[in-house]
């Protein structure tokens, strides 16, 4: 590939990059992070960039913050290809794909309203993660789509 044709985006001193996260999902992620630009994050974004795994592809970049294990199992049920990346002092210091749990707790909401979860009880919400989507413990919805939508910020 050309120099002209590579993609430039500044390295960040200390944080995380979040790449190989499918294209169009990267503004999920900021929400998942609760990042919405008015705490003065530093970050770069990268939308539907070409990418030889996945066609396309966006990449995340926070400056001066690490995922804690929490942010990356619920990344993982919208970007299950993402690759986590530790940056410190401009070096990458870890780097690892996400791994999908099987049960994530306290994340999500669940869209029945019905469900003991959203009826006002003291009850924490709790899905088992599928191969392509997730199912509510307690009532059984299961949502293959906009799970983003889900996720408690």
């Amino acid at each position: 590939m050309s120099e002209d044709h590579q993609l430039r985006v500044s390295k960040i001193r200390n944080g995380t990059v979040i790449d190989h996260v499918n294209g169009g999902q990267a503004l999920n992620v900021l929400a998942i992070l609760g990042i919405d630009g008015s705490e003065g994050e530093e970050l770069s974004v990268g939308m539907n960039v070409p990418s030889d795994r996945l066609a396309r592809k966006d990449i995340v970049k926070v400056e001066g913050r690490e995922l804690s294990q929490d942010e990356v199992d619920v990344l993982s049920l919208i970007a299950p290809d993402a690759t986590i990346n530790i940056v410190r002092e401009y070096e990458v210091v870890e780097k690892h794909r996400v791994e999908r749990p099987d049960v994530v707790e306290a994340v999500l909401s669940c869209p029945n309203p019905g469900c003991i979860t959203t009826e006002g009880e003291p009850v924490t919400s709790r899905f088992e993660v599928l191969e392509d989507g997730v199912r509510c413990s307690y009532c059984g919805t299961i949502v293959r789509e906009s799970i983003a939508s889900m996720i408690d910020t």
